[in-house]
């Protein structure tokens, strides 16, 4: 019978599967922002925030599964289908075909990898600070193909239109999202 997990159990799930630091700290990020976008979707900001925390909880070990492992792991432990679903969405297009759908999907796919860019920028600024990172820095390091070039700025692009938003709000909440955690992920 499925049940509803807490962010302890997530987070213990999450160290359990991922030894790396930047993992759990891409994590803590994601979940930071996912709680952010649920309060201006008006979306229970507990289950976005879980579903953030695990989204790559099967990356660590399982990196050529991606987005497939984890169905496995979290039916195993009995979480429910829509959480499942919603993991595994953010991989659309690129490991999994399951397309995000509902806001909170949508969200996820697009935040993932736009949480990463914005790391990378606060990390090149003086004080290594997300808390000083504005919309036109991000826009400005997003044109430069080299920097942070594992960040799949079209998927972002993809994103932000399923999400039916503007790019420089996304990027700006993301930020705000993001500077809730600043502590937690050393940024």
């Amino acid at each position: 019978m499925p049940h509803e997990p807490t962010r302890e159990e997530a987070l213990a799930l999450l160290v359990e599967f991922n030894q790396s630091e930047n993992l759990i700290h891409h994590a803590l990020a994601v979940e930071g922002t996912m709680r952010h976008f649920a309060m201006l979707y008006g979306g229970d900001v507990e289950k976005w925030g879980i579903i953030g925390l695990v989204h790559d909880l099967d990356y660590g070990l399982y990196p050529e599964q991606h987005c497939l492992k984890v169905r496995e792991i979290l039916e195993s432990r009995g979480w429910p289908e829509e959480t499942i679903r919603a993991v595994q969405s953010h991989g659309w297009g690129r490991c999994v075909e399951v397309k995000p759908e509902s806001d909170l999907e949508k969200v996820l796919y697009t935040i993932d990898e736009l949480t990463g860019l914005i790391a990378a920028t606060a990390l090149v600024r003086p004080s290594k600070s997300v808390l000083d990172v504005e919309v036109k820095s991000v826009k400005k390091k997003w044109k430069t193909t080299g920097f942070a070039a594992g960040v799949d700025r079209e998927l972002i692009e993809n994103g932000v239109i399923l999400m039916g938003k503007d790019l420089d709000w996304v990027i700006g909440e993301t930020i705000v999202g993001m500077q809730t955690v600043a502590r937690e992920i050393g940024l």
